[in-house]
């Protein structure tokens, strides 16, 4: 997502940091291809024609263009513009109403509502411990309720038992009623949705947000179908008045323009994002860490977060001590990999370090994310457990057998090697210095000192 804006706004701003003094003529030339830019990523024309405005009455005041550093100057006036367009500030779930806490989830069909209204349950049970009853009022389509219901054992949260022939009304009464009486913290209702916005499904969503009048009124919309998607929105809005936005296929290929677009047609904030099919793939939408994915400044604290959420701290510290005494092996750099694996795909978390959006095709090219682990992975599995405390024993015929075992070349099996004996020579050298710590001290003493916490990342 976002990454052909992306592009074009970092070759735009290269341009500019690299002329020094910049004139008015020079911004305005800049403006122009940003509004090429925006438009080109289906941004909704009335959001680019502000978007311009508010950056070049900025851009072209005498203090940025008398500054040391204008380029920087119009970079920063540009992402914080962005940063408003996508609605300043991360606007979290309100949990603030007596419970049950009725969640009202619409949209069109296709968009990953039921999948989305799973992992929002799964969110709420794991982050803010709260008791989630989940009810499918989709009666349109056959599978729907027994698709939620199994999205449900998975999540390990409850799902109201089916009735057939119920009304969708009927049933969010029923829901409304069992949280009640078993003492429920909130309760997600999966609407029905439509292949396009028609009136028998505004007056089912009207009459089922009379009835519950919930507290969030979350639009699910599929962040690739681009302008339609703010199209599905405005007319959401009116009909219902959304709280909030909920996209979908956000780490997919679109091109950007409805997230941008999304704030400034509804009034509704984004609320979180949708980031794979796996229950657990559902970030807060955060508009800062956005600009600076788009601007390429990478998204450092949510890299930090999701290593935070995903690595087991106790294995961990037990691999960090084995490094400090020097006894690095080939299981521990096989635990190493499967930990990261967790985080997701490679060139994701790649994606998210400053200055790495421009190498982008490159890494994408390189086929990381589906070979290099995997491989590294089955290779080492297949070894035994002695080769993989030494090394240093596995000589031809060895590697013969660890490369048919692990349907790899013996060039790869070498590859692998050669990568583990280099990993393993840094830690040595670590350790002459006084370990990772210590290390890092004098990396911080070599920067002019520069101040923080204990552990700076």
């Amino acid at each position: 997502m976002f990454d052909t804006l992306s592009g074009k706004f970092s070759d735009i701003f290269d341009r500019l940091r690299r002329r020094g003094a910049l004139s008015e003529s020079d911004v305005n030339e800049a403006l122009r291809e940003i509004r090429l830019a925006l438009l080109d990523a289906d941004v909704a024309l009335p959001v680019v024609k502000d978007f311009v405005a508010k950056v070049k009455e900025q851009a072209v005041g005498a203090e940025v263009l008398r500054s040391v550093s204008p380029g920087q100057m119009v970079v920063k006036i540009v992402n914080d513009a962005l940063i408003e367009a996508l609605g300043g500030a991360p606007s979290p779930l309100n949990l603030f109403a007596p419970s049950p806490i009725p969640f009202l989830m619409v949209g069109l069909q296709g968009s990953g509502k039921t999948t989305t209204s799973a992992k929002i349950a799964l969110r709420l049970k794991t982050r803010e411990r709260k008791k989630v009853l989940l009810a499918s009022l989709d009666t349109q389509r056959p599978a729907a309720q027994l698709q939620l219901e199994q999205l449900a054992q998975k999540a390990e949260v409850a799902c109201l038992p089916i009735i057939p022939g119920q009304t969708p009304l009927q049933i969010a009464n029923r829901a409304m009623d069992t949280a009640r009486r078993e003492v429920y913290d909130v309760v997600i209702l999966d609407t029905a949705g439509r292949l396009s916005i028609d009136f028998a499904l505004m007056e089912e969503v009207k009459a089922i947000r009379n009835a519950v009048n919930p507290v969030e009124t979350l639009l699910v919309v599929d962040a690739m179908t681009g302008q339609d998607a703010v199209t599905t929105a405005t007319a959401f809005n009116q009909a219902v008045q959304i709280t909030g936005i909920v996209m979908t296929r956000l780490d997919g290929d679109a091109r950007g323009g409805a997230a941008l677009s999304m704030r400034s047609v509804t009034g509704a904030p984004i609320k979180l994002a949708g980031m794979g099919e796996k229950l657990d793939a559902l970030d807060e939408f955060n508009p800062e860490r956005i600009a600076g994915r788009i601007l390429g400044m990478g998204d450092i604290v949510g890299l930090v977060e999701r290593a935070a959420q995903n690595i087991d701290q106790a294995e961990a510290e037990k691999l960090a001590k084995k490094m400090a005494k020097g006894k690095f092996d080939l299981e521990d750099y096989a635990a190493q990999l499967k930990q990261i694996s967790k985080m997701g795909s490679l060139s994701g978390i790649l994606g998210m370090l400053p200055g790495v959006g421009k190498m982008k095709q490159q890494i994408e090219n390189a086929n990381l994310d589906t070979t290099m682990f995997k491989k590294h992975v089955a290779i080492i599995g297949s070894m035994t457990p002695a080769e993989r405390r030494a090394p240093d024993i596995l000589k031809a015929s060895r590697k013969k057998r660890i490369a048919a075992g692990s349907g790899t070349t013996v060039q790869e099996v070498n590859k692998l090697l050669k990568q583990f004996d280099d990993m393993s020579t840094m830690m040595k050298r670590m350790n002459k210095m006084g370990g990772p710590e210590a290390m890092m001290r004098q990396m911080q003493s070599a920067m002019g000192g520069a101040k923080g916490g204990r552990r700076p990342f």
